[in-house]
């Protein structure tokens, strides 16, 4: 379980970066829980598989809840067994089975997956590294007070 803060900047794309099992080739070898602002005009017309709270490129969020630039969120992220739970400012927006994601190429809804993500979730490690995405897409992003709790299965 890891349990953080983050504040976006206007136009922030960022991530969380759980269960990796390659770190030199990190994007198709872990699951991305995606942070952006989806205030931003860029942002908002992107898929909602690139919503803040989703796993990117596989499953959107229930709803939006982030809030705007410049105030601090609250994420907690679940794995546990193939199960992978993100709860963003107190609210389910995201749960995840990982076995239902068999393929590369489309998602169980059917959606395209985007290319680079090239592995399908359901043969990517249960254990790995965890990782928070810098800088990316000209906005800063601030993480601060997190925690990581070891979970018995």
């Amino acid at each position: 379980m890891l349990d953080l803060e983050f504040k976006n900047a206007e136009g922030t794309n960022s991530g969380v970066v759980v269960r990796c099992s390659d770190i030199k080739n990190w994007i198709p070898n872990s699951i991305e829980i995606q942070i952006c602002d989806d205030f931003a005009e860029k942002w908002a017309k992107m898929p909602k598989t690139w919503h803040c709270g989703a796993i990117f490129g596989h499953l959107a969020p229930t709803k939006s809840m982030v809030k705007k630039p410049g105030e601090w969120n609250r994420m907690t992220i679940t794995c546990r067994g193939p199960m992978v739970y993100v709860v963003l400012n107190g609210e389910l927006v995201t749960q995840m089975d990982m076995r239902k994601w068999t393929s590369a190429k489309t998602n169980p809804d059917g959606s395209e997956i985007p290319p680079w993500l090239s592995r399908p979730v359901a043969e990517l490690s249960l254990t790995g590294h965890i990782g928070l995405q810098g800088k990316h897409a000209d906005a800063p992003i601030w993480f601060r007070n997190i925690k990581i709790k070891v979970l018995e299965e």
